[in-house]
């Protein structure tokens, strides 16, 4: 039937996105025969909305999805919602204009439901608008189903993994100096850290040698922390301070008495060469304490407040206690100078805050033992591109302490403890239901050491990454569905951003290797920022941000999602996005459209017809082949770009520009020149390239191509084709660019001689490789004689 429409628009999305909802389209069968493909999705938070990097990863995953599907496997797409966490509270203390540890944790836990409920609706949406077809958008406990991380079978699962770690003896407690964010008030792991170079002030001190009286200089950007000073280090090469070795320095303001020692930490050429070491000033602080034995003194609360160690300055926010210390030593006469300067500084990831070091009771996870481990996991993991491979590696390398998994917050998953009043002996429940230890009641009677019946419910939650690290083991139903679990383990891909290698890629590979002792993933596919046509980093702060439900509204999905496929070169570092690039990869569509509209004209040669190709014909097909090979190949890398860029330029240029023009005057065969053989011919070549065209761009624009193919098919869907095998090779004379260059330069010649396209020409004289194209190109360029000659000549 020839497709009727005068132009692909954006509405036709909406209604064939509809269409695949009611149909369930793309639903997992857990009971299939084919190979489980699977991709374990980034869970997205939903308290914001989707935004142009999230838009553009999640369509180059239904890349993925769609091609394998076409290849022949079950593929298990499902679409998570991240729920828990930091993020989740923070938008509610913004929405409500509370501080969450102000409110009972009833109620902050019903603040974030209220967030959640609003903004998760939105982030479905966007989805669907984009063409993605995950296996599911509702809710249940089937594999593929709509999950969420905040739901009691999510949480459960994560607290089954903890009691199982647990009691393999890989989680412990212990007190420790840790990182603190005082804006969250909460412990972080190191890789929630990040180091920014901020504005600083370099302050410099004056201590006194208790055993000669001197005077000596000493820089710090911590003033406030003096009173936490365990020790004063100079370089051992450092001649000038040779003389101090072994003696005593007193501490400005705080009289403290401490060695003075040569240490090669630290360096000649700051400030004055000599440096105050303090218990948490930095982690070389920390790292040196624990090297000299030292017991560390801390001086800043969880409140983000100086506390009684700090004397005079209890109860004063670090900032403040740092200006009312330098006032107190200029004071006395103690304060020698102060400079600017800009400090690498280590900063929350999430609310920028900068961090604190203090001591706090937490659990943790061994990591240091397994780093071993760790690197042949990432060795033996398939990176997409190989590269990215060196971050995990490095990330690993950089691992110097136990994972904190514990969490000072409320909308998390609880810790699975109780503990005994009276002996303090710790309770775990059965694993399977999910609890709340500090609402409900222990799961025995008595304590099984000391017979107590009073028992305490923990009140610590879990980081959000020890949550996020199962997700790959609840979509493949980790302890709900153990026949499908084994079948289907490991997971076929984790894709992902490049600035969650060391979070998200790290624990989960870690964690679940301690609960299954194999690598979790055969694939990592890792993509790189969004940056603008100028190459820089996209932030709402810089105001060159690209809001993807604008797109969508001047667009629609599908330039989107070809421009995702062209410009999503992984051997590249960033994507570069703009409105005339999109612009731009529109075109195509129209493209694609009318060279559709324009084969639908013509019927389809029968099934009994017997097609017996020109060598025009044979070239068009050969060279249709190539890309399907090619893009075959590419696609199985999860390289979209290359194959996209292709078959891009083949549409325009070698089929569109140059075939189709020589072979439409034979579809038409107005004048009978030809034969009905070769009328059908130029008819099932046509139809041959557009419908390998369109299965291989099925994956990239799968609702125009779903459009086009179900109206030229009576109905057939697409994306349940097999995808393209090529062709058997031909033996062709000349090639595409031979072939187009003929033809530019006769129309070159026309124009030049005042001629139309189309007006005629007294002789064409054709190289002999061109002889089996002759009569195509004679009709063509409506030649009137045609003869052979070592080069090309146009006789006007």
């Amino acid at each position: 039937m020839p497709i009727n429409e005068k132009a692909w628009s954006r509405e036709m999305e909406q209604q064939i996105v509809e269409e695949w909802q009611k149909k369930n389209a793309f639903a997992f069968n857990p009971v299939s025969k084919k190979k489980v493909f699977s991709i374990d999705t980034p869970p997205p938070y939903v308290n914001t909305p989707v935004h142009i990097g999230q838009a553009t990863t999640y369509v180059l995953m239904d890349f993925f999805a769609r091609f394998k599907r076409m290849s022949g496997f079950e593929v298990l797409f499902p679409l998570g919602l991240d729920r828990n966490g930091l993020p989740i509270e923070m938008a509610a203390e913004k929405k409500f204009k509370i501080r969450l540890n102000e409110v009972s944790r009833e109620e902050v836990i019903a603040k974030c439901r209220q967030v959640l409920e609003e903004s998760s609706t939105e982030s479905i949406d966007s989805f669907l608008k984009l063409g993605i077809g995950f296996n599911s958008l509702k809710q249940g406990n089937e594999i593929g189903s709509l999950y969420l991380t905040d739901s009691p079978e999510y949480r459960a699962l994560t607290q089954g993994t903890f009691i199982d770690l647990y009691k393999k003896g890989l989680v412990y407690q212990d007190e420790r100096i840790t990182n603190y964010c005082p804006g969250c008030r909460t412990t972080l792991a190191d890789s929630e850290v990040e180091y920014a170079d901020l504005p600083s002030k370099f302050n410099d001190l004056i201590f006194k040698v208790k055993e000669t009286g001197e005077q000596i200089i000493i820089g710090t950007t911590r003033p406030e922390l003096v009173c936490t000073c365990g020790m004063i280090i100079f370089n051992p090469e450092d001649d000038r301070y040779k003389h101090l070795d072994c003696k005593t320095a007193v501490t400005p303001i705080f009289g403290k008495e401490v060695p003075i020692k040569a240490h090669p930490m630290a360096e000649i050429g700051k400030g004055t060469g000599l440096a105050m070491m303090c218990s948490a000033g930095d982690l070389s602080d920390i790292r040196f304490f624990r090297e000299m034995n030292i017991a560390p003194i801390i001086a800043i609360g969880a409140d983000g407040k100086m506390n009684s160690k700090a004397g005079f300055l209890q109860g004063l926010p670090v900032r403040e206690a740092r200006q009312k210390m330098i006032e107190e030593l200029k004071s006395k006469g103690l304060f020698a100078g102060q400079k600017d300067i800009i400090h690498r500084t280590p900063v929350c990831e999430r609310s920028k805050d900068e961090i604190e070091f203090i001591s706090m009771k937490e659990f943790y996870l061994k990591q240091v033992d397994f780093k071993g481990k760790m690197k042949a996991l990432a060795k033996k993991i398939n990176f997409f591109e190989d590269k990215s491979r060196q971050m995990l590696l490095d990330w690993i390398d950089s691992v110097s302490i136990d994972w904190p998994i514990s969490r000072r917050r409320y909308y998390a998953t609880e810790i699975p403890l109780w503990y005994c009043k009276k002996c303090c002996e710790p309770i775990l429940p059965p694993k399977g239901k999910y609890c709340q230890p500090w609402k409900e009641q222990p799961p025995i009677k008595k304590c099984p050491k000391c017979s107590g019946t009073e028992f305490s419910g923990e009140e610590r939650v879990f980081d959000t990454w020890f949550d996020s690290s199962i997700s790959p083991l609840f979509i493949l139903g980790y302890e709900r569905k153990k026949n499908f679990f084994k079948k289907a383990f490991p997971c076929t891909l984790r894709p992902q951003g490049k600035d969650i290698v060391r979070t998200w890629l790290y624990y989960s590979v870690l964690k679940c290797y301690l609960l299954t002792k194999k690598c979790v993933f055969k694939d990592a596919w890792i993509n790189y920022h969004l940056v603008d046509e100028k190459g820089n980093k996209m932030s709402k702060s810089k105001g060159n941000g690209i809001d993807p439900h604008e797109i969508l509204e001047k667009f629609g999905a599908e330039p989107f999602r070809l421009w995702s496929a062209v410009e999503g070169d992984l051997t590249k570092t960033d994507f570069r996005c703009s409105f005339e690039r999109i612009a731009g990869a529109q075109k195509t569509l129209v493209k694609l459209w009318n060279v559709a509209r324009f084969i639908s004209m013509f019927p389809r040669p029968g099934e009994n017809a017997k097609i017996n190709p020109r060598e025009i014909d044979n070239w068009i097909m050969q060279e249709m082949n190539e890309i399907t090979e090619f893009s075959a190949n590419n696609f199985e890398k999860y390289d979209f770009h290359a194959p996209a860029t292709k078959i891009k330029n083949f549409l325009w240029e070698t089929f569109a520009s140059h075939y189709l023009e020589i072979a439409k005057s034979r579809a038409y065969n107005d004048k009978k020149n030809f034969s009905k053989e070769e009328q059908e011919a130029a008819v099932y070549t046509l139809y041959y390239c557009l419908e390998t065209m369109l299965k291989i761009l099925a994956p990239i624009l799968p609702m125009i191509t779903y459009k086009i193919y179900s109206d030229l098919n009576n109905g057939k869907d697409i994306h349940f084709e097999k995808f393209p095998k090529p062709g058997k090779k031909q033996k062709i004379p000349f090639s595409a660019q031979e072939l187009c260059d003929l033809n530019s330069l006769i129309w070159k010649t026309k124009k030049e001689a005042g001629k139309g396209l189309r007006d005629e020409i007294s002789e064409l004289v054709l190289e002999k490789k061109f002889s089996g194209i002759s009569k195509d190109l004679q009709e063509m360029h409506n030649a009137q004689k045609i003869s052979f000659g070592e080069k090309t000549e146009i006789k006007c």
